[in-house]
């Protein structure tokens, strides 16, 4: 059978499907590092929009709070498929290949990085009123989007995270590029990857239902998680002491 047929069935019905299979193979994980003395509380942190109907089964398999990290790719008008870079709402930026961008494309840059961030900024204000008040600090942070293609979103947001001193972070998603593996390590302790399919091509063909997460699901999805665990919901007056928020 040709390497290209190996994948055309879709390996997950949609997202929620995708996040049930992560939950289970995260609880055996999540009790093996307690069992080891690290008895850190765990926060799932999604990617929106698309990362956040994969995370919510998470969140509920674990009984613990949902809330997100927003990272938006820096992509050049040309190519706006093209990552160049990522950057956080609070201001974590990543780029890639710095040396292939000479100083004389510095302001560029600068312009295309202001960009991704006010989009960043923007989709977390939309969000904001669904998340709860998390501290990752000491805590056991799971990060986890629908899938990884160039992983410069995830990479941002695990430094974002990080900067709290979490006692670890994870990257947990149901697909992603084998090739990405031994990069994706260095930003996490550990990475939860269900299937590392080849060809990769898209995340979308590995979902026999991928359709675009509009803000009203993400948002409902992280009140009604939030709520029915009456997780504290962040409000203006708490917004200085929870991440990213």
């Amino acid at each position: 059978m040709p390497e290209e047929a190996m994948y055309t069935a879709p390996l997950f019905s949609d997202r929620a499907d995708a996040g049930e299979q992560l939950a289970q193979a995260l609880i055996p994980l999540v009790s093996r590092l307690h069992a080891t003395g690290i008895d850190a509380t765990p926060i799932v942190y999604a990617l929106p929009r698309g990362g956040i109907p994969v995370a919510a089964p998470v969140a509920q398999a674990l009984d613990c709070p949902l809330d997100i990290v927003v990272a938006k790719k820096i992509a050049t008008v040309s190519n706006p498929e093209l990552a160049i870079g990522a950057v956080t709402s609070s201001g974590v930026v990543l780029w890639s290949g710095q040396r292939r961008w000479p100083n004389k494309n510095a302001q560029w840059r600068e312009i295309l990085l202001a960009q991704a961030q006010e989009k960043a900024q923007a989709q977390l204000a939309q969000l904001q009123p669904g998340c709860p008040k998390t501290n990752p600090t000491g805590a056991l942070a799971l990060l986890v989007d629908d899938g990884i293609a160039t992983g410069m979103t995830i990479a941002a947001a695990t430094e974002a995270v990080k900067a709290h001193n979490p006692a670890q972070v994870w990257i947990c998603t149901p697909v992603a590029p084998g090739g990405l593996i031994k990069w994706l390590s260095k930003w996490c302790d550990r990475m939860v990857i269900l299937q590392t399919p080849e060809p990769f091509l898209s995340v979308s063909r590995f979902y026999l239902n991928f359709p675009q997460v509009q803000t009203e699901e993400a948002l409902s999805d992280l009140q009604q998680h939030n709520n029915k665990h009456n997780y504290i919901i962040i409000s203006e007056s708490s917004v200085n002491a929870s991440l990213e928020h």
